[in-house]
């Protein structure tokens, strides 16, 4: 069984929150979906974290390519804050690193992971059908596509491929708190999980370790689970 962690954004004690549903759960295997540290108060905390889970595949979401390469990430704040912040935490090896890391992994023959989508890291899907996804979808043979990126949990169908989004770990954007992944099942079920954790020990410390607009941009989101 896998457990699908994404957008975990420096959240360290909803990560060890989910972690720890997900050993009990009996997950052996990880898939690491991008979007690790940028906007948290635990960046290096948490890819060390990381780091120590067996049977992991990682793959880069936005946040470790705009980390990498500020140039190409947006020019208006909060963003250029959160980067500065993070290159500070990681530092230019680690930066490097999970900047390099691959845009999409294979999970056996018919299920592929991305942190966006093929068609770009942060071009997604949405929980309800859009125009868009046809073009996001050009020249997938894959029957399931896993992603994250919108913090938005949901299961549904395009044509005859699944679209799974997980959720996300550290800043879910739907309205709940409670840190979200899923866990995908030998048979090929995928199961969405909800793990609670102390929110207001993030917002303390997000705000306690740094400063900046960005600061309360991320606390704000954490804090209302929306946007």
């Amino acid at each position: 069984m896998i457990a699908l962690l994404y957008d975990v954004h420096g959240n360290l004690p909803a990560l060890d929150a989910v972690l720890a549903d997900a050993r009990a759960a009996g997950a052996g295997g990880y898939v690491v979906g991008g979007d690790v540290a940028l906007f948290g108060a635990f960046p290096a905390e948490t890819v060390a974290r990381l780091r120590e889970l067996p049977n992991a595949r990682w793959l880069r979401g936005n946040g470790e390519r705009w980390t990498a390469a500020p140039a190409e990430a947006p020019a208006e704040e909060p963003v250029p804050g959160a980067i500065a912040a993070a290159r500070a935490a990681l530092g230019h090896e680690l930066v490097m690193e999970l900047g390099h890391l691959p845009e999409s992994v294979g999970l056996g023959s018919d299920t592929r992971a991305w942190h966006g989508s093929p068609a770009g890291d942060v071009l997604s899907f949405l929980p309800d059908p859009a125009p868009t996804d046809a073009e996001l979808l050009a020249g997938v043979t894959e029957r399931r596509l896993l992603f994250g990126h919108t913090h938005l949990p949901f299961r549904r169908f395009h044509g005859d491929i699944e679209l799974v989004n997980p959720g996300s770990v550290g800043m879910p954007l739907d309205g709940d708190r409670r840190a979200a992944y899923a866990l995908l099942h030998p048979d090929g079920a995928v199961e969405h999980r909800r793990v609670d954790y102390d929110v207001d020990s993030v917002l303390t410390a997000l705000r306690g370790r740094f400063e900046g607009e960005w600061v309360e941009a991320a606390a704000g989101r954490i804090e209302r689970a929306a946007f």
